[in-house]
């Protein structure tokens, strides 16, 4: 039997219609979890008061659950293979949901914290797991439409995580962004329990021990430490954090690189350029979406006055533009592949934030819309192309492992994107104070501005990476292979 298997051997679904229940249940449980991962951000100032804490130990709730995220993503694909994509899919859920009624119960913020650890382990194999069940039970000609659909929840749910955490703390109370959950949690349980199908487990899945211990330490090291680094770089905490990070994540290269059988994350993919040149890629756009998401909001609230559900409003237009021309982007994608879809992406997305970089705090509101309409169009038509294109581009076979290993890193490179840009912003704004400016507005708006130009920069870097993507090969059946990588 070939390597490669074929991939519709496993196709339980041939038509849009069957596969829209087992897509509606997916997709209900992911966006919940991914809604989840921004809309604590906004409740901070309130969490602060109402616990009578300090912001670094209240920093805990967002830095926990990221690190929790980033310690699970690598175990989901042994996970699923060992025990099945639709058993853990659900288990995942309902320690999420679980996580999400103490949370909304805590007393203390420790309490808080360690619940929203929970959460995090709960919800860190949704997405690595929803996008390898949707990818095997989709007909190979209906791929791309298919990974578009799911792609929805990937860019709105952070968009829409501040408006309705923002609502929700302006005028409910705090409580209120975990109990959203629970409804939508069980509703998803049981919809996952009635429509997904039960993919084919691997009849023997070893267990690689020094895998399963580096690679959580990897990446959730790197995690804290890029965290940290938005505060301090120079810190006992980021410099022990990365650290640890670095060290591992060596460790786990050598230990996976050298295994004969089943990897915990299959690195031996990088091999194939088609895949090294899509996730560069990927973490270009992954960087530039996360930085717009995290600092226009904060030079609303900080320099235009506004709350925190008014700045988060003007996360519309993007969620808006990004839900419209997904489902498209994933249609083109079946006809044209992915490198006419990203260079148009990136090109809207360069000039929505040369756009931004042009804004100052005494202009009107609504010269963030055209730009944020501009964002949510061009992630829209190439971040789940990208995405569809690096499943592609690596051996079907091995679609579980390849969806962790993307998950894992997007994680890192997210944490890597508020750090950075947090970095630029306050050494910009120190840089413009001395020579003689004002601090607020004036400096840090400036400060702001230079961090969006080097979001401009990333965009015209990806787009030249991405004029060398070219479609993966397949064979008669549609199934993608990969010639490419010699997986030993």
């Amino acid at each position: 039997m070939s390597a490669i298997r074929s991939k519709s051997a496993e196709l339980p679904y041939t038509s849009m219609r069957q596969l829209a229940g087992p897509l509606i249940a997916i997709i209900v449980g992911i966006f919940m979890v991914i809604l989840d991962s921004t809309a604590v951000n906004v409740a901070v100032p309130k969490l602060v008061d109402d616990f009578h804490s300090k912001l670094e130990t209240v920093q805990w709730t967002i830095t926990g659950y990221a690190l929790a995220q980033a310690a699970v993503i690598p175990l989901a694909g042994w996970m699923t293979d060992r025990f099945g994509s639709k058993q853990i899919f659900i288990l995942s859920l309902i320690l999420f949901t679980l996580g999400s009624i103490l949370c909304a119960t805590a007393q203390t913020v420790d309490q808080l914290i360690l619940y929203r650890v929970l959460q995090g382990l709960g919800g860190g194999m949704v997405s690595p797991i929803a996008f390898a069940m949707t990818y095997r039970f989709s007909p190979p000609e209906k791929a791309g439409s298919i990974m578009g659909l799911m792609g929805m929840p990937i860019l709105l749910a952070p968009a829409l995580g501040p408006i309705i955490s923002g609502y929700l703390v302006d005028y409910v109370e705090w409580e209120w962004i975990f109990l959203i959950n629970i409804p939508v949690g069980i509703v998803g349980v049981i919809l996952c329990a009635l429509l997904l199908p039960k993919l084919p487990k691997k009849t023997s899945t070893s267990l690689d021990m020094l895998g399963i211990i580096l690679g959580p330490l990897a990446f959730s090291g790197l995690s804290y430490g890029l965290s940290e680094g938005s505060t301090s770089w120079t810190s006992s905490k980021t410099i022990i954090g990365l650290i640890v990070g670095v060290v591992a994540l060596a460790a786990f290269i050598i230990v996976e690189l050298t295994r004969k059988k089943e990897p915990l994350l299959e690195l031996r993919v990088f091999r194939s350029s088609l895949f090294t040149r899509g996730i560069l890629i990927q973490w270009v756009l992954q960087f530039v979406m996360f930085g717009i998401i995290f600092s226009v909001p904060f030079f609303m609230q900080k320099l235009m006055g506004m709350s925190a559900f008014d700045a988060g409003m003007w996360t519309l237009p993007q969620a808006i533009a990004a839900g419209v021309f997904m489902p498209i982007g994933g249609r083109l994608y079946d006809r044209i592949g992915a490198r006419p879809l990203v260079l148009a992406g990136l090109a809207i997305v360069g000039v929505g934030a040369f756009l931004i970089a042009q804004i100052d705090p005494h202009d009107s509101a609504w010269q963030f819309f055209l730009p944020r309409a501009m964002l949510g169009m061009g992630m829209g038509l190439s971040f789940l192309a990208l995405n569809t294109h690096l499943i592609q581009s690596a051996p079907s076979n091995l679609v579980s492992r390849v969806t962790s290993l993307t998950s894992a890193a997007q994680q890192v490179v997210t944490s890597f994107s508020v750090a950075g840009l947090t970095t630029i912003i306050a050494n910009r704004t120190s840089h413009y104070v001395s020579a003689g400016e004002k601090p607020m507005p004036d400096a840090m708006s400036h400060g702001f501005h230079d961090a969006y130009l080097v979001l401009v920069g990333l965009a015209a870097f990806g787009i030249l990476c991405a004029a060398t993507l070219r479609r993966p090969k397949t064979d008669h059946a549609n199934a993608p292979v990969a010639h490419s990588v010699d997986m030993g």
